[in-house]
């Protein structure tokens, strides 16, 4: 799932190509997208795009006045077209297109989600604060006015685990499953370790790891085109998604959990004190 590095560097591309472009036509193929009906997409077309930012792990398109918000889920990606094909798109049973927005003059994009599992959303709203996703979002962790002592206010009493309340939106906006392990692996924490538990030692250091993980992978993902960026997140990875391989860190072997739709990966040396996590369907949780 794309999270706010990818969004954040997607965003940056698609306004330097965007910006003060006219939509001419937006052509829905998947109407399961489609979670808004008033304004219909179609009032999109005629206007030009105004903005292009990203809220979370959502995109949005300020367009003329509305704004056309798209959370990518787990499979849905933007692909960039500087020439589209002249008939309108069509579904199909293998046509993984979910939305195309054509330009006037030359070019445009299509939303395409890959799989069965449909997560993909599109709504076309007066304000972003519509989109129930996007109104119960927490703090963006890059904000210049997101401090130490804001993110203390939020583990306060916090009676989670770490892993979960780091990919809860409505705490902090954007990190997912992957960024999750990243950072905890920064931290040298536990992803099961409680969230009220941290002490203020602890707070500080787990609240630069989430600022200085999410602000390097925006870096190595800054000008980077749209199709590059799923391989950038790939290579950047400490833990997630390396499960066998050595830690960079201290060579022990990555180690992972897995759930009923995911997992995670951590290393034993660097976050729990070299003991093995056991896997939660089939025993307590070691800390």
């Amino acid at each position: 799932m794309p999270e706010l590095p990818e969004v954040e560097a997607l965003s940056a591309f698609l306004a330097e190509r965007l910006v003060g472009r006219e939509i001419a036509r937006v052509e829905p193929v998947a109407i399961s997208a489609l979670k808004t009906y008033d304004p219909p997409v179609g009032a999109l077309e005629g206007r030009a795009v105004g903005a292009v930012g990203r809220r979370g792990k959502f995109l949005d398109f300020e367009v003329g006045g509305l704004h056309l918000v798209v959370h990518l889920a787990r499979a849905g990606w933007l692909r960039w077209r500087d020439t589209l094909p002249g008939e309108p798109a069509k579904p199909g049973p293998r046509n993984p297109l979910a939305l195309r927005v054509r330009l006037v003059g030359e070019g445009g994009f299509d939303l395409t989600e890959a799989g069965t599992k449909k997560g993909l959303a599109v709504y076309v709203v007066r304000d972003p604060a519509e989109v129930p996703g996007v109104a119960r979002l927490g703090p963006d962790p890059l904000d210049p006015g997101f401090g130490v002592a804001e993110f203390a206010a939020l583990l306060r009493g916090e009676r989670r685990q770490l892993k979960g309340v780091l990919r809860d939106q409505s705490v902090v906006a954007g990190v997912g499953n992957a960024y999750s392990d990243e950072v905890l692996h920064v931290a040298r924490m536990s992803p099961y370790k409680l969230a009220s538990s941290l002490t203020e030692e602890e707070t500080a250091r787990l609240y630069e790891a989430l600022g200085g993980t999410l602000r390097e992978a925006v870096e190595r993902s800054r000008g980077l085109a749209a199709g590059e960026l799923k391989a950038e997140k790939k290579v950047g990875m400490r833990v997630h998604g390396r499960t066998g391989l050595p830690c960079p860190v201290c060579g022990d072997t990555v180690r992972e959990v897995s759930f009923a739709d995911s997992s995670l990966q951590y290393c034993p040396t660097c976050q729990t004190g070299g003991k093995p996590l056991a896997d939660r369907r089939l025993s307590r949780l070691l800390k």
